[in-house]
């Protein structure tokens, strides 16, 4: 099935509205909004933002985006928006204590009516065919009570089921934008064999644009399953060891060990064990086909475009050590004293 030449025309002059654009998804999604030449609108709190935030709303702007302030807690606000700069794409990813707050958002696009798609916060796994841990799990029943308020209210919708992020999986607190692949030991989760997809952050931004109009992504779960980019833990140990020439040591962390991080509850790094553990002891990403008539890859989407490889994504962790790293040296040197990045705590908006 293609879309048809006049829905593709129409979609050319769709507004996008991107919320959370300037967390670590959300950049991705509104850079591909802007690189696919739609008119596109990214919504930031009042108030002063953090350095970094700055930088890329800068760029954003630079870029052409329009800047709106506002809350997608407050109805009112967000219909006026909505209506006043004619939406007809909602994209959403926000994370942490907001997730509960595209209740409202929903609220405000049924209310004007004119929305052709919404997008809500996922950009993960499958949040209705997974059950991870506390804490994880309660994010994912709040995503699937978002979903069930969308689907009650009669909303078009797509939900984007991307998967992990094209990194190393650290299960503690530190950002895969932020931090290398190891450079000491690497941490094996269980025996190392249950297998991940890995998608690179362009993308995930890339396809998710892809499917805003496409009537065939309509009321859908859109699936991210590159098989160039399955590994599992001890693959992509091995991975990283040819990129710089040397054999680390390797050490298990168990399920166990996994489980007593989830159960510290200290936020957000609980969350990302329960998360690892859920993906690398359970197979939370690879059990269950893709078959239904409520799901589709997006590789069968568009068969022509390919992903980058996560051999090329690792490329990129090399220039990021830059000449710091040298087989000669490399014996003596550890993760922070290769790179000089700052980490970040993350929101646990993608797995």
């Amino acid at each position: 099935m293609t879309v048809s030449p006049s829905l593709a025309s129409a979609a050319k002059s769709s507004r996008v509205l991107v919320i959370g654009a300037t967390g670590f998804i959300g950049k991705f999604v509104a850079e591909a909004s802007l690189d696919s030449g739609l008119p596109t609108y990214v919504l930031l709190r009042p108030g002063p933002s953090r350095p970094s935030k700055s930088d890329t709303i800068k760029s954003l702007k630079d870029k052409g985006a329009i800047i709106l302030h506002g809350v997608i807690s407050d109805k009112p606000l967000m219909e006026k928006l909505l209506r006043e700069h004619e939406i007809e794409i909602v994209i959403s990813a926000v994370g942490g204590a907001t997730i509960l707050d595209q209740i409202t958002l929903v609220d405000a696009i049924s209310a004007v009516g004119t929305i052709k798609r919404f997008l809500p916060s996922e950009f993960g796994h499958d949040v209705d065919r997974t059950d991870p841990v506390e804490p994880g799990l309660t994010m994912y029943l709040e995503k699937r009570k978002v979903r069930r308020w969308i689907e009650k209210c009669g909303v078009p919708y797509t939900y984007i089921c991307c998967n992990s992020i094209a990194s190393w999986p650290y299960h503690d607190n530190k950002h895969p934008s932020e931090v290398v692949p190891p450079l000491d030991q690497f941490q094996i989760y269980g025996d190392g064999t249950v297998k991940a997809y890995f998608v690179d952050g362009p993308d995930i931004g890339k396809f998710t644009m892809m499917t805003v109009d496409d009537i065939r992504s309509l009321n859908k779960n859109v699936h991210f399953r590159p098989p160039s980019n399955l590994y599992d833990i001890n693959g992509l140990a091995s991975l990283w060891e040819k990129k710089i020439g040397r054999t680390l040591p390797r050490v298990t962390i168990t399920e166990n060990d996994l489980l007593t991080a989830a159960a510290e509850n200290r936020i957000p790094e609980s969350i990302v064990a329960s998360f690892t553990h859920d993906i690398f002891i359970k197979g939370c990403q690879t059990n269950f086909p893709i078959e239904g008539p409520n799901d589709i890859d997006v590789a069968t989407l568009y068969p022509e475009e390919s992903f980058r490889t996560l051999d090329e994504c690792f490329n990129d962790f090399l220039v990021k050590l830059g000449g710091k790293l040298h087989t000669d040296k490399i014996a003596t040197m550890n993760t922070a004293a290769a790179v000089e990045v700052e980490p970040r705590a993350i929101t646990a908006t993608c797995a």
